[in-house]
C-alpha cells in the first residue's frame, strides 16, 4: 500500500516474488550470443489481471548483462540469466528482474527473433512472448515538465479513460458526471496553465476516486522545500530545516506569502482523498505546503523554486525567511526542534529494530517497514525469549506499508502465541495518523487476534476501503498514477476507522522537548489496571 502493497498478485503488480528456479545444470552467465541483446516488446497474460504490455531491454557492458523489463507497474531491474540447452540444441533461458525487493522470473525459448515462454509471480503465472524491435533503447523515459498543450491533453484523456477502467470501482465515492466534469473543465483551462498548474488539476482528479492509494506521484522535480512545518492543534510550527534557516527553528508559521498558512492547507485539501479520515487528509495537506509543485500548481506562490514564510517567535514578533528549493536527489543535512529524539524517532535509517528497557521490563520494537521481516522478527522473537519481559511494545506510527500478510505470518501470529505477552496489559500496539496501508492492516490485526492495547492516535486510512496499488505512466509526461485493485475489509462491524483504546496526542512542548507520551504511558502502565480487551 504510498507505496503499499496488501497481497501480491499478478505480472503488472509490483509486489510479486520470484518463484524458485530449480532446474539443474543452471549457472550464472557472462555476456554470451546464446543470451539475446535489444529490445523487444511483446505482453504477458495472467490468470488474475489478464494481458498486460511489457518491454525488455539487455545490453552487454564491459562483458556483463544489464538490462531492464517494463511494466505497466514500473520498471524492474536485470539481476541475472541461466542458460541450458536442451537435447534438441534450443536454448532454454531463465531472467531475473527485481524493483526495490520485489521479483519477476521469465523462462523462455529464443528462436533468433522471438522470446515465448512464462514468466512466474507468487501465486501467479502466464505466458510470455516479447519480439525484437531494435536495439537497446531507454526503458525508463525520465519525467518531462515541458511538453506541448496538444501533449497534455493526450495525457488528461489517458488519464481519465484508464484511471475509470483499470479501478475496480472508480465512482464508488465521487459520480461519474462529477469526475468527467472536472475532466472537462482541466481541459478547457489547458492552454492557460503552466506543467505545476496541470499537475495540480490532474492530481485534484484522481482525487476524486477518494482511497488513498490513487494520486499521481510526485514528479522528481517537485521543486521540495527544505523545512518541515507540523500542526499541533490550532499551531504549525518549523520543526526542522536544512542547512540555513536554524534560527527559525520552532517558530510559529503563520503565512506563506501573502496567504495565511491555515488557508493555504486548506487549499490543498482537494488534493487528498476524500473518501479517507479528515486525519489522513490534513495530514497529506500539511506536506503539501512544503511541496514547491504544489503551492506554485495552486497559485500561492509566483514561482515553483522559492516561498517566503512569515514566522514568529516566542516572543510574538513576527519576521520572514526565504525558502529555495533543493535539486531532485540532493542531498540534505537536517537540523530539528529538539536536542534529543524521543525513542520512537531514533536510528532512522533501520525499518526494524529493538531494545530491552530494563527499567520496565519492557521489550520496545520501532516497526516502520517490512524489508527482511521475517529475519528481523526472528531476533524479536529472541529477545523476548531471553528477558522474558513485562511488556512488549510493536510501535508502527511511523510506518508507512509493506506487505500485511508477512506482518501476520511474523509478528501478529508468533505474537499472539506467546502465552506470558500476549495478556490485556502486557502487549501494546502504538498508532498514528500516518501507520498506512499494510501498517494500518496488521494493527487491525493486533486488535482482533491478540490482546494487545492500542494506544496514540486515531490512523487516518479507513481500514475497510481500495487498496492493493498498482502504477501507470502517463504516455508523455510519463508522470506515475497510483490506482487501487481490490477492496479490503479489515473491520466486521462498528465505524470505519481504527481509533487507539488510549488516545494520547502529543503537545507543541512534547515535541520540542523530545518526549514521548505515548510510550511514557505504556512504560508506566499497570497491568493490574489493565481494561478487558476482546
Amino acid at each position: 500500500m504510498s507505496s503499499c502493497r496488501i497481497r501480491k498478485i499478478g505480472f503488472a503488480v509490483v509486489a510479486v516474488t520470484l518463484a524458485a528456479w530449480s532446474a539443474s545444470g543452471f549457472g550464472q552467465l557472462a555476456c554470451s550470443p546464446n543470451v539475446p541483446i535489444g529490445h523487444f516488446e511483446g505482453s504477458a497474460t495472467s490468470r488474475q489481471v489478464g494481458k498486460v504490455d511489457v518491454s525488455f531491454n539487455l545490453t552487454c557492458d564491459n562483458g556483463n548483462y544489464s538490462g531492464s523489463l517494463v511494466s505497466p507497474a514500473g520498471t524492474y531491474i536485470y539481476r541475472g540469466s541461466t542458460v541450458q540447452d536442451d537435447q534438441f540444441g534450443k536454448n532454454h533461458l531463465h531472467f531475473d528482474f527485481e524493483s526495490g525487493g520485489d521479483k519477476i522470473g521469465i523462462d523462455a525459448l529464443f528462436d533468433g527473433a522471438v522470446l515465448r515462454g512464462t514468466f512466474t509471480a507468487a501465486d501467479d503465472a502466464g505466458p510470455v512472448e516479447l519480439r525484437g524491435t531494435a536495439d537497446v533503447v531507454p526503458s525508463a523515459a525520465p519525467e518531462r515538465m515541458s511538453l506541448s498543450k496538444e501533449k497534455w491533453r493526450q495525457d488528461l484523456a489517458f488519464l481519465a479513460e484508464e484511471l475509470s477502467r483499470r479501478h475496480p470501482d472508480a465512482f464508488h465515492f465521487t459520480s461519474r458526471d462529477r469526475f468527467d466534469a472536472a475532466v472537462r473543465e482541466l481541459d478547457q483551462k489547458l492552454d492557460t496553465l503552466n506543467a505545476d498548474e496541470i499537475y495540480v488539476g490532474m492530481d485534484r482528479i484522481v482525487n476524486l476516486i477518494g482511497d488513498g492509494h490513487t494520486y499521481i506521484r510526485p514528479p522528481e522535480d517537485d521543486a521540495n522545500l527544505p523545512i518541515d512545518i507540523q500542526r499541533f492543534g490550532d499551531d504549525y510550527r518549523l520543526v526542522a530545516v536544512a542547512d540555513g534557516n536554524q534560527n527559525a527553528l520552532g517558530a510559529r508559521v503563520f503565512k506563506v506569502e501573502d496567504l495565511p498558512i491555515d488557508q493555504a492547507r486548506s487549499l490543498m485539501l482537494p488534493l487528498t482523498p476524500g473518501d479517507e479520515t479528515h486525519e489522513l487528509q490534513n495530514l497529506r495537506a500539511v506536506d503539501f505546503l512544503t511541496g514547491g509543485i504544489f503551492l506554485h500548481g495552486m497559485e500561492i506562490t509566483a514561482q515553483r523554486d522559492k516561498a517566503r514564510f512569515t514566522l514568529a517567535g516566542d516572543d510574538g514578533r513576527e519576521f520572514t525567511i526565504d525558502v529555495h528549493s533543493v535539486a531532485p536527489g540532493e542531498k540534505l543535512n537536517w537540523t530539528y526542534v529538539y536536542k534529543n529524539p524521543p525513542l520512537f524517532r531514533q536510528k532512522p535509517e533501520e525499518s526494524f529494530w529493538y531494545v530491552y528497557l530494563p527499567d520496565s521490563r519492557t521489550v520496545y520494537c520501532s516497526f516502520r517497514g517490512y524489508k527482511n521481516l521475517g529475519k528481523e522478527s526472528k531476533g524479536l522473537l529472541d529477545l523476548i525469549k531471553l528477558q522474558h519481559p513485562e511488556k512488549l511494545v510493536i510501535d508502527m506510527r511511523l510506518n508507512g506499508g509493506g506487505d500485511y500478510t508477512e506482518g501476520l505470518k511474523y509478528l501478529v501470529h508468533p505474537i499472539r502465541d506467546l502465552a506470558d505477552i500476549n495478556r490485556s496489559g502486557h502487549l501494546f500496539v502504538l498508532i498514528g495518523t500516518g501507520t498506512f496501508s499494510a501498517a494500518m492492516s496488521n494493527s487491525a490485526h493486533f486488535r482482533y487476534q491478540t490482546n494487545a492495547i492500542l494506544a496514540g492516535q486515531q490512523i487516518g486510512e479507513r481500514p475497510n476501503s481500495y487498496q492493493e496499488p498498482r502504477e501507470m505512466k502517463l504516455p508523455n509526461s510519463h508522470w506515475t498514477v497510483r490506482y487501487s485493485t481490490k477492496f479490503y475489509k479489515f473491520v466486521e462491524t462498528g465505524e470505519n476507522v481504527i481509533r487507539p483504546d488510549r488516545e494520547i496526542v502529543p503537545t507543541w512542548d512534547d515535541y520540542r522537548s523530545g518526549r514521548d507520551p505515548v510510550l511514557d504511558w505504556v512504560l508506566m502502565f499497570e497491568s493490574r489496571t489493565a481494561p478487558a480487551v476482546p
